[in-house]
């Protein structure tokens, strides 16, 4: 019998699979990769951000992403941009870091720091100023040419909360769900014994085995 032989027919893994990966995650990617798979519930069809916060453990206290209140239809306020007030998004969307904030499962999210998407607003700052968070992680400052978000920097210099870009390595993480099945690896020599449980064979012939020990 070949020691080697693969499992199930299938070529071997191209991977070491008895030592330590060295292609996990780093904590910034986690979070930030985190608050960008949050992202994917907004329902808004122009900006999706999420926003993760994270305490000096290194645990994740709380999550949000940018939506309508609880309660309030996502089929019946708007999520547009309009001329007119009352029919704009704007007047009626929660921001990611405003619900995160409102969804941590701590007693409170002091001195924790936050994962965001797009650099905070305005509104947003001032609730993140309040919470007594006091680092900001972002990816995007898309509108740092916008009075909202100058007035959020003003804010957050005022009251000493470092914030500064986050820079990927990787632009993409993807996440494969096929991946949690090991039945195509393995980490122990092959053997006959495995051989007959995992290709269900028939043993009542009472053919003689060299089992390993």
């Amino acid at each position: 019998m070949d020691e080697n032989k693969p499992m199930n027919n299938l070529p071997k893994p191209n991977k070491d699979l008895n030592s330590k990966r060295t292609d996990y995650l780093e904590w910034h990617d986690f979070f930030m990769a985190t608050a960008f798979l949050a992202a994917k519930r907004s329902k808004d069809p122009v900006s999706q951000v999420g926003a993760v916060i994270v305490n000096k453990e290194r645990k994740i206290v709380g999550t949000g992403y940018n939506g309508m209140p609880i309660g309030c239809s996502d089929d019946e306020f708007p999520w547009s941009k309009s001329s007119d007030p009352l029919k704009s998004k704007h007047l009626y969307v929660c921001h990611a870091e405003m619900n995160a904030v409102l969804n941590k499962n701590s007693a409170d999210v002091k001195n924790c720091t936050i994962y965001v998407g797009l650099f905070p607003c305005n509104e947003c700052a001032k609730i993140i100023i309040q919470s007594g968070i006091r680092e900001v992680i972002y990816l995007s400052d898309k509108h740092a040419h916008k009075k909202e978000t100058v007035a959020a920097k003003r804010m957050f210099e005022a009251v000493g909360i470092k914030y500064w870009q986050y820079k990927p390595e990787n632009q993409r993480i993807v996440i494969d769900f096929s991946e949690i099945d090991w039945n195509n690896q393995r980490q122990v020599p092959y053997t006959p014994i495995k051989e007959i449980l995992e290709n269900n064979i028939d043993t009542s012939r009472k053919v003689p085995l060299t089992l390993d020990t």
